[in-house]
C-alpha cells in the first residue's frame, strides 16, 4: 500500500469492525484505479458496495480525476455487474503471466 501514489482508502464500519472497504490510488494525473474492495458476506445485498464506489467516485473527480479504471475477472460476476450499472464500460480483456482471464472497465467522471 505505502507504493501506491495517492491511495485512497473509504471503509464503512458497524461500531468498531469494518464490514466493508473500497481501494484505490491515482495512475496519472486525470486518471485513478479502483484496485480493491468488498463488503462481509452478512452485509451483501444491502447497496453498500455501490454507496463506497459513489464516495469514492466522488471525492476522485473533487481531486481533479476523470476517469476511474478498474479490472475484475468473470468469476467476480456480481462486481462486474456493479461496474457495468455503475457505468463502466468495458475497454479490453487480456490473460495475465499466471493465465487469468482479466476484464478492464473504465468510467468517465463528469
Amino acid at each position: 500500500m505505502t507504493s501506491k501514489p495517492r491511495l485512497v482508502v473509504v471503509t464503512t464500519m458497524e461500531g468498531n469492525q469494518v464490514i466493508g472497504y473500497k481501494m484505490g490510488y491515482e495512475l496519472d494525473t486525470y486518471t485513478f484505479y479502483s484496485w480493491l474492495g468488498g463488503v462481509k458476506i452478512k452485509y451483501r445485498k444491502y447497496g453498500i458496495a455501490s454507496k463506497l464506489m459513489e464516495i469514492q467516485h466522488q471525492y476522485v473527480r473533487e481531486q481533479g480525476c476523470h476517469v476511474v479504471q478498474t479490472k475484475t475477472m468473470n468469476k467476480w460476476r456480481n462486481m462486474l455487474i456493479l461496474n457495468i450499472k455503475s457505468g463502466f464500460d468495458v475497454m479490453s480483456t487480456y490473460t495475465d503471466k499466471n493465465g487469468l482471464h482479466k476484464i478492464v472497465l473504465e468510467k468517465k467522471l463528469l
